[in-house]
């Protein structure tokens, strides 16, 4: 069987579902697949940062999860031990709520939006190889259906929102660059009885652990917890021991998870390099983790995929209209995600090392604890609403101080 679409997209989450929807509200006809059935649980952080929750409200898909009785994020907490930084972000595009959802939920209101813009999703289809021809241009998938049928499909543009192991990127082999080695190893579960209003976040670097909970649906509390790479394995057989281990270091809030109930067991992975790869080629272009990865930490990855989906839809949007040649569109959407990406890229590979930050860093962090306006700034660079850049600038933070010390 062979059909033809303008666009196929490979993964129907985070990044694939937006992009495909995005799309086919262009009036494109869309393809987008998945080997899952929705809805599915995926291994992931679930926090989606004011960023994000800007993006469902301009998709339409807000309403939809809040009527989900996801509770709303309002503050945000990091405490560092010396310092705790407890603040609201700065909105974006009016909003600075955030969400935890579980992605049972989240993933499966995308691809109903995607349905609904037109998009034909086919879920239970695992695609075995991407199509290319002679001039190594990709032209399509070929695929297996959950009845066991062999289905050839070909787009004028095949996009991999396929994750970390994207097989279209095995495929076209992307150059890859700015990579970091795995820092830490993340593991979550599921707690109820404990009751958290914000996205807190503790690291005792002198111990070189970490863990951040955030309230999500049915009324639990998602926990992650990391530790470092280099003690992966020797703690990898009792990671509830560790956990446990590890939270001690904050007596009170250990005392409140031994007093609540773990309700599923712990899921997580050591593999969380960091990496950007080339976006786009011949026929191709990356969305989400098939062509940006970095460590879990800052919990960026949801709304970082959604930013993704509203730039690659644009440019090919652009390409297949002829408003501009497909590489050019395709480069600056390449630029523009790398850009996006930078200063918070280098800030999460810190916080990743589970390592007391440098001097200058904690001074400033140690000053801007008795001031509101600053910690809110903090605040909004960790939800992504502020650039690490302009508040890390020595200007800005030689003002911060002059503020402090007045």
């Amino acid at each position: 069987m062979t059909d033809r679409y303008d666009v196929i997209v490979i993964g129907a989450r985070c990044a694939g579902a937006p992009t495909a929807m995005l799309l086919a509200r262009h009036g494109y006809r869309v393809l987008l697949v998945d080997k899952a059935a929705f809805p599915s649980d995926a291994m992931s952080t679930h926090v989606v940062h004011p960023p994000g929750v800007a993006a469902l409200q301009r998709w339409g898909v807000l309403d939809r999860l809040v009527a989900t009785d996801c509770p709303p994020i309002e503050g945000y907490s990091l405490d560092l031990g010396p310092v705790t930084l407890t603040g609201s972000p700065h909105p974006v595009d009016g909003v600075s709520v955030a969400y935890c959802p579980r992605r049972t939920v989240l993933d499966k209101l995308l691809v109903d939006a995607a349905v609904e813009a037109g998009v034909e999703v086919r879920e239970g289809f695992n695609v075995e190889s991407i199509l290319a021809n002679d001039a190594g241009t990709v032209i399509g998938v070929r695929g297996r259906s959950s009845a066991g049928g062999v289905v050839t499909d070909r787009a004028s543009v095949v996009v991999g929102a396929d994750g970390r192991h994207s097989l279209l990127a095995r495929t076209v082999r992307p150059k890859q660059y700015h990579e970091r080695p795995s820092r830490m190893a993340m593991y979550y579960a599921y707690w109820s009885g404990l009751d958290i209003g914000a996205f807190a976040t503790t690291v005792r670097a002198d111990r070189r652990r970490g863990w951040a909970a955030a309230p999500t649906h049915d009324g639990l509390t998602v926990i992650g917890f990391g530790w470092p790479i280099d003690e992966f394995h020797q703690n990898r057989g009792d990671v509830e021991g560790n956990f446990l281990a590890a939270i001690e270091l904050e007596p009170g809030f250990a005392e409140r998870v031994h007093a609540a109930r773990r309700e599923s067991r712990f899921v997580g992975t050591a593999e969380l390099g960091g990496y950007l790869r080339k976006p786009f080629g011949p026929g191709w272009a990356l969305v989400g983790d098939a062509g940006y990865h970095k460590n879990p930490i800052t919990a960026m990855g949801i709304s970082d995929a959604f930013r993704d989906a509203q730039l690659v839809s644009g440019a090919i949007d652009q390409a297949l209209t002829q408003r501009r040649p497909y590489d050019e569109a395709m480069g600056d959407y390449q630029r523009q995600r790398d850009r996006h990406v930078a200063s918070i890229y280098e800030l999460t590979d810190d916080f990743a090392r589970l390592a007391p930050p440098p001097p200058e860093r904690q001074q400033l962090l140690g000053a801007i604890s008795d001031d509101q306006e600053a910690m809110d700034a903090f605040i909004s660079v960790t939800a992504g609403t502020l650039p690490a850049e302009q508040f890390f600038a020595p200007e800005n933070a030689s003002r911060m101080l002059r503020a402090v010390a007045a």
